[in-house]
């Protein structure tokens, strides 16, 4: 009974940025709980690899596509041909989202257009995209990733922070105009996650203030957004929708 309520068997799963760090790791669960995957990168060369991880071990389909979303027609072209390779998409995790710290009296148009393009206007567009097919079948599920910082903030941190607050705000509306369909929308707003991103763009004292913020005296794994994801994505979290799950170590407690 319990391993049914995480069964993703017959789904098909569409997880941006899928090919490394926190990505990886969701695509990764799901695939392990049956279902079929698709992930994109800007970068083709790792696709292939990623995807050998995410499948190893499983007898699931992969398709992988080179789709770069800051630009939104690739975000559209992404939608299409995942839809035309795997026929359906039940599962999105928008995921993939990046960062530019800056002041707010330094903050550059074009950093703040592709910020809130990539973070913000691209989970926008892959859901209306797929909502329809996912009508439909009275059947799906969106998982957004956006942070604490969407929730909380810190100097130079306003781009970021403003569009991860767009997307915890969207996600309630998504929540509320598909729900009628069985489609669950929830956002994930993960704390420290130590990946390539984080470790570059996090150190010195502000690495120690981070530090200082979480209560399990250690960084999260993209391995810790695996349970969480694969949560949202099953029928075990069939009555949760309009949500924003916390995976931070404790830090929103401070």
């Amino acid at each position: 009974m319990i391993n049914k309520m995480f069964d993703l068997t017959g789904k098909v799963a569409l997880v941006t940025g899928g090919s490394k760090g926190l990505g990886l790791s969701m695509a990764r669960a799901l695939a392990l709980a049956g279902a079929d995957i698709v992930i994109n990168s800007r970068n083709g060369d790792e696709l292939d690899s990623a995807m050998a991880k995410i499948l190893e071990g499983t007898d699931r389909k992969g398709f992988s596509l080179v789709a770069d979303l800051f630009k939104r027609k690739d975000t559209i072209s992404l939608a299409q041909e995942a839809l035309e390779a795997m026929g359906r998409v039940d599962i999105i995790i928008n995921n993939a989202g990046t960062n530019v710290p800056a002041p707010v009296d330094e903050i550059k148009d074009d950093d703040w257009d592709r910020l809130v393009e990539l973070n913000l206007s691209a989970p926008m567009v892959l859901v209306r995209e797929l909502a329809a097919q996912m009508k439909e079948r009275r059947w799906g599920r969106i998982i957004n990733i956006s942070s604490i910082f969407g929730l909380c903030t810190k100097e130079a941190r306003g781009v970021y922070s403003a569009t991860k607050a767009g997307l915890i705000g969207i996600t309630r509306t998504m929540a509320q105009d598909l729900g009628p369909w069985n489609i669950t929308a929830n956002a994930i707003a993960p704390g420290p996650i130590s990946t390539p991103l984080t470790d570059r763009l996090v150190q010195g004292e502000l690495r120690e203030y981070f530090d200082s913020m979480v209560l399990l005296d250690r960084w999260g794994k993209p391995e810790d957004l695996m349970g969480p994801a694969l949560l949202l994505a099953s029928d075990a979290g069939s009555y949760i929708t309009g949500s924003t799950l916390l995976v931070d170590g404790g830090w929103m407690t401070r």
